[in-house]
């Protein structure tokens, strides 16, 4: 069965950031949202299946994998967390906190029935790794297929009084934001600039309407409930070792060549705060770790190219030098988490079963090799320094 399990609230946390171009680079109002109804979300699994497999494999898994309630959407909907493993090195890992970018959600659910099964590799992983996983964790946006939540200005303003008269959030989808979804009529924030990594932050009027370099303010539920999670984790383990966010990109090129990049990955959102480019954040510089991140991001890319060169070919590195601490990646790493951002070619209406499937199988793979890494121990033997020698992503605005 389902357990409703409430995470303990520690204070309200603030929105901000934005992916660009590629997704996580500055986002402008004007930045098209390509939406998609023709091949649509029907090869993908909706909120109401998700909850049935989770429930399935909870069954089928015999007490190894237990899923919960973490909290709830702005529209009321259910968000979920699904556990296995009783290892003390704990992995999060979290998909569709924008909607309409949904391979890692499968690939999730993928991930839970393998490491459920009764294998000596599964066995092992499990005992020396924790994973909790949060399929679908922005669901509103997932039931619309669309970027954004459905909460509006006036909502906020509603559960902080304090910020009337405040200018709306910069991430706030309205009228202002032209996109093939009309949120002129629907408007909503972007979850994914509502982390800060002060997870006491209480919401201010003069901090907003603040900017993509600037921290976020938890004003969405969703956001809220992520932070909620994480924060029981740190409070059951001490750390959450690693936190990995799943997403979709553009289409976008491997730098040098007429390659359609396959995934993306990155470590760095944020400047190193032990760095005078990374000043602001210098009280974070005992607790991130971005040789480790790196590290982790090694451990994926070794593993797609391993398997030479086929549909987990063409592994690029997402765009560097940013500086997001309204992420989630930003705000986990900043409190000691290793950070992995998975970004795969294409929204979901350009995909047709084949091009699904074969993506979803790149995030099963890559995920799979920083698990395993993890567990036996053999990520901390990587270079860091071989992150530098991936291959950069090119953007040709001409083929977008």
């Amino acid at each position: 069965m389902i357990r409703k399990k409430l995470f303990t609230t520690m204070g309200i946390l603030g929105l901000c950031t934005a992916l660009a171009m590629p997704a996580y680079a500055a986002e402008t109002a004007s930045q098209a949202e390509t939406h998609h109804h023709d091949q649509a979300i029907s090869g993908f699994i909706d909120y109401e299946e998700m909850q049935k497999t989770l429930l399935q494999i909870e069954k089928t898994s015999k007490g190894l994998v237990e899923v919960d309630v973490a909290g709830q959407s702005f529209e009321g909907r259910d968000i979920f967390t699904a556990r296995v493993g009783t290892g003390d090195k704990v992995i999060l890992i979290q998909s569709e906190i924008h909607g309409n970018e949904k391979t890692g959600t499968v690939a999730l659910l993928n991930l839970l029935k393998e490491l459920s099964n009764n294998s000596k590799q599964s066995q092992a992983i499990r005992e020396e790794v924790t994973l909790v996983v949060m399929p679908q964790m922005n669901p509103d946006a997932s039931v619309a297929d669309k970027r954004a939540n459905s909460m509006t200005w006036a909502d906020v303003v509603a559960d902080f009084p304090q910020l009337a008269g405040a200018e709306p959030a910069w991430n706030y989808y309205d009228d202002r934001v032209i996109q093939s979804y009309d949120y002129a009529a629907n408007p909503g924030f972007d979850v994914n600039r509502d982390f800060n990594p002060d997870f006491d932050y209480v919401p201010e009027a003069d901090d907003f309407p603040g900017s993509s370099n600037d921290p976020g303010w938890f004003i969405t539920p969703e956001a809220q409930t992520s932070r909620d999670v994480y924060t029981a984790l740190q409070e059951e383990f001490g750390n959450v070792d690693v936190f990995i966010d799943l997403h979709h990109q553009g289409k976008y090129y491997v730098a040098g060549t007429d390659n359609p990049v396959t995934l993306s990955l990155s470590a760095q959102f944020v400047p190193d705060p032990s760095t005078p480019e990374g000043a602001e954040y210098a009280e974070y510089a005992d607790t991130y770790n971005y040789d480790f991140s790196r590290q982790l991001n090694v451990a994926a890319y070794e593993s797609l190219q391993s398997h030479g060169n086929s549909v987990f070919s063409n592994i690029s590195l997402y765009s560097q030098g940013l500086d997001l601490p309204g992420t989630a990646l930003a705000s986990y790493a900043l409190n000691g988490s290793g950070t992995v951002l998975f970004e795969v070619r294409g929204q979901t209406q350009m995909m047709g079963h084949k091009e699904k499937g074969k993506l979803v199988k790149a995030v099963e793979r890559g995920l799979t090799g920083i698990i395993e890494a993890v567990a036996d121990g053999s990520v901390e033997t990587l270079d860091p320094e071989v992150y530098e020698t991936i291959p950069t992503t090119a953007y040709r605005p001409a083929d977008l």
